[in-house]
C-alpha cells in the first residue's frame, strides 16, 4: 500500500494535503466525500451529474484521458475549463501523486 498525496483547493479558498491510500480502489470523488469535503455526488459517481466538478490546477498531464461519458458530462457545464475533470471518473493511484485539485462541482445544501 502506498499513500497518495495531492492538494485540494475547497470553494472558500483552503488547500489542504490530503492522503489517500491507493489499495482501496476509491475515486477521487471518493475520497473528497470521506475527508469531509461537500461534494453533492448526486449520481454516486456514474458520471451522470457533474455535481463531482474539479478543475486540475497542477498534474493534468499526468491523468488517465477523460472517456465519453464524463466528457458528455462536462459539456453541459457552464463552468468548464480546459482542465475540468469529474471527480468520480478518477482513481486513487499513483498518476494523481502531486496532482492539485480546485473542488468548484455544485454543494451540498
Amino acid at each position: 500500500m502506498a499513500l497518495i498525496k495531492f492538494k485540494v483547493e475547497d470553494r472558500d479558498g483552503s488547500v489542504q494535503e490530503l492522503e489517500i491510500p491507493d489499495d482501496m480502489s476509491l475515486s477521487l470523488m471518493e475520497a473528497l466525500k470521506a475527508s469531509e469535503y461537500h461534494i453533492l455526488a448526486t449520481c454516486g459517481g456514474m458520471a451522470l451529474c457533474a455535481t463531482c466538478h474539479v478543475q486540475v490546477m497542477e498534474g493534468f498531464d499526468n491523468l488517465p484521458i477523460s472517456n465519453s461519458d464524463e466528457l458528455d458530462m462536462l459539456d453541459t457545464l457552464p463552468d468548464v475549463t480546459d482542465i475540468s475533470r469529474l471527480a468520480c471518473q478518477l482513481r486513487i493511484n499513483e498518476k494523481l501523486s502531486g496532482a492539485y485539485f480546485k473542488i468548484v462541482g455544485a454543494t451540498e445544501e
